[in-house]
Parts: structure tokens; C-alpha cells; sequence
């Protein structure tokens, strides 16, 4: 129970980056009318939060690592409740814009630190059921993140993002352990991250989010403009997706642990793939809400499978090698609505099955990247006494 205890403040963590991410999906409508904007217009204060957020992962970790955890964390906490504040009082959208910008780049210093300093916490036999009740957490704020914003788009779309500015200041005050590093021959650095096997699994997530795990903006848009749902009814829809995903986090974790990274990373990519284009089958709220669940329960997995490995494989440099996976991750969900939007906007079963075609790249990439050597049961990591 200490140990959980401990650790609660870096899971509660893993919320923020979901909720502050998503929070806007479910008020399109009403920020084209607020900023007198079209939908792609409106669609670039998501891929503009997510393409610096990108960007800054693929050096934020190590950074971290150099600065210490504790400092970098708190500080960027800080950075994106300024953020959130400015997006609330943005007078025009170019405004509004630039302060999800800038909160994309607080939160790459978040994610990847709290996971490096949860990896710090656990056994290496017990990382995949951590990372993910880390992810259940994850899973908790992308759910609320499109509730909150529905209801917000509902009554004043800027409520939620005084709400993102509040929860943000909370968790400054209890920033992940780790001091700045002041050995030069332990000093984390970047180039050892660019091996190939980096590179094949960085690209193969990239993949991943700009169609099976990144499509929660296709399932909002459907929701608004061709089911015609309400802003509130939508982050219902979203939040059913999110909720199996939180429930399902640990017992995945376990599965990974037992069964390791290849077979669970393969099969979990294929299943996703094609549970997403089942989602070009919706007629209504429920049947998107029940397929939107399915396609939740199966990509949380494959994030799970890459956030551990990212926490694995270079444990000299844990939050440098995560957050390298990660900006291929959120590149990817940057581009996914640059590609993706104009397609729904014409066609929304070509979309999702685009989406869903984008799964078959990281199927080989992943197959190759992680090699037969990684068995069914290897471990993730080093075994370590406590």
C-alpha cells in the first residue's frame, strides 16, 4: 500500500496528457463559430499541439534525465497551466492556436519522465502491469478529456481549459523523484538512441497513431457531423472507449509481462487494425459507442507494449528512449487529422478504413524491429533486487 501511495502522484500524472490533449474534440462546432473558422482550421489547434509536443519528444526525455525529473516536471507542469489560461482568453484563433503550441511543449517533458521515474520505482518483472495501471490513468483523462469538453462546448468551451490550468498547478506540487545528473560519464545523450531498432519501432508507432490509435478525432467528428450527436452525448460516445481502456490497463500489463513484447505487440496491432475498420459500420450512438470500445481496449494495449519498451531497453536513458518512441507517437497523431479530416468530410467509411490500413506497416516493422529473439516470455528489462 506505501508503494502504491508512492506512486500515485506519477499515475494521477499520466491523466494530463490525454485530458489536455482531447479535451477540444467534442467542441469543433462550437470553436468554428467562436473564431468564425472551418472545420480544418479549427483541426490545427489539435495537429499544432501534437507537432511541437512531437518535435520536443525526441530530446525532452534526455534533457529530463541531465536537469533531473524533479525540476524538469514541475517546471513544465507550471509552463502548460500558463498555457491552458492563454487558450481561454485567446481573443482570436491564431491565439488560440500558439497557447496549445506552447502547452504541446510542456507536455513532452511529462509522460516520458513519469514513466522513467515509475521504471525507477518497480521490479523489471512487474513493469508492464505498472505501466499499465499508468495507462488506465491515461485512459481516465483522455475519457474525461472529451466529457469535460463536451459539456464545456455545451455551456462555455472555456471552462476546460481553466480546468486543464487548475489540475496542471496541482501536479507541480508533486513532481516524479530524480535530481539533475552531475556525473559526465553517466551523462544521458542522445546519439545511442539511433539504432535501428529505435528507429523501425519509432516508426512503426508513428503508423500506429496516424491511423489504428490515433483516430479519436475521426470518432468525435462522425459523433458531431454525421451522427449529429450533442456536444455532451459525443464525450459519452468517447468516454465509453476510454473506459475500457482504464479497466483493462493492468490485466494487459500482466499479459505482457507473462507473454512479452513481440507476441502481445503483433497480435494486439492486427486485432486493433481490424477492429477499426468496424468502426465504418456505425449507425448510431450506441453501435459507435459499443465498436469505439472494442478499438479502445485493443490500441491501449499496443501503447502499453511500446511505453514499456521505451522504458526498457535503454535503462541508462530510460526517459530519453521513451521519449523518443513517443514523439514518432504524437507525429503521428499530428498528421493523422491532416490526412484523415478532408477524407471524412467526404466519406467517413473511407476514412476509417484507411485508418485501419495504416496497421499493416507496423505489423512488419514491429516484426522485424523486435526479431524472434524476444521470446514469448522474456523479460522487459534487467531483473533487479528491490
Amino acid at each position: 500500500m506505501r508503494g502504491f501511495i508512492e506512486r500515485l502522484p506519477l499515475y494521477v500524472g499520466g491523466f494530463m496528457g490525454p485530458f489536455g490533449t482531447i479535451v477540444i474534440i467534442p467542441m469543433y462546432p462550437e470553436l468554428r463559430t467562436e473564431f468564425d473558422a472551418t472545420t480544418s482550421q479549427v483541426s490545427l489547434a489539435y495537429s499544432l499541439y501534437l507537432i511541437p509536443f512531437a518535435v520536443f519528444l525526441l530530446f525532452s526525455g534526455t534533457i529530463g534525465e541531465r536537469l533531473g525529473r524533479r525540476r524538469t516536471v514541475r517546471a513544465t507542469y507550471l509552463l502548460y497551466a500558463a498555457a491552458s489560461l492563454l487558450a481561454a482568453l485567446a481573443p482570436n484563433l491564431t491565439l488560440f492556436i500558439a497557447a496549445r503550441a506552447l502547452a504541446g511543449i510542456g507536455n513532452a517533458f511529462i509522460t516520458p519522465l513519469l514513466v522513467a521515474g515509475l521504471a525507477e520505482l518497480v521490479p523489471a518483472d512487474r513493469l508492464g502491469r505498472e505501466v499499465g495501471i499508468y495507462s488506465s490513468f491515461q485512459a481516465l483523462g483522455g475519457g474525461l478529456g472529451p466529457v469535460l469538453g463536451g459539456i464545456a462546448a455545451d455551456t462555455d468551451w472555456k471552462l476546460a481549459f481553466v480546468g486543464t490550468a487548475v489540475i496542471a498547478g496541482l501536479l507541480a506540487l508533486a513532481p516524479p523523484p530524480g535530481e539533475p545528473r552531475t556525473d559526465a560519464d553517466a551523462m544521458p545523450r542522445l546519439r545511442p538512441l539511433l539504432t535501428k531498432q529505435m528507429l523501425l519501432l519509432g516508426v512503426a508507432f508513428l503508423f500506429l497513431a496516424t491511423g489504428p490509435i490515433g483516430i479519436g478525432v475521426l470518432v468525435g467528428l462522425a459523433a458531431r457531423d454525421v451522427l449529429e450527436l450533442s456536444g455532451t452525448v459525443a464525450g459519452i460516445v468517447l468516454f465509453a472507449g476510454s473506459m475500457t481502456s482504464l479497466l483493462l490497463g493492468p490485466a494487459w500489463g500482466r499479459v505482457l509481462d507473462r507473454h512479452g513484447p513481440r507476441r502481445v505487440g503483433l497480435t494486439a496491432i492486427a486485432l486493433a487494425s481490424v477492429s477499426v475498420a468496424c468502426l465504418s459500420f456505425a449507425t448510431g450512438a450506441v453501435s459507435l459507442a459499443l465498436i469505439w470500445a472494442v478499438v479502445s481496449a485493443l490500441t491501449v494495449l499496443t501503447v502499453i507494449v511500446f511505453q514499456a519498451l521505451g522504458a526498457s531497453l535503454m535503462p541508462e536513458n530510460r526517459g530519453g528512449a521513451l521519449s523518443f518512441l513517443l514523439s514518432f507517437r504524437f507525429l503521428g497523431h499530428a498528421l493523422g487529422p491532416l490526412l484523415l479530416v478532408p477524407v471524412i468530410e467526404r466519406h467517413v467509411n473511407a476514412a476509417f478504413l484507411l485508418a485501419a490500413a495504416l496497421g499493416l506497416v507496423p505489423l512488419v516493422l514491429v516484426a522485424i524491429g523486435l526479431g524472434p529473439g524476444r521470446g514469448s516470455s522474456e523479460p522487459l528489462g534487467p531483473k533487479r533486487a528491490r
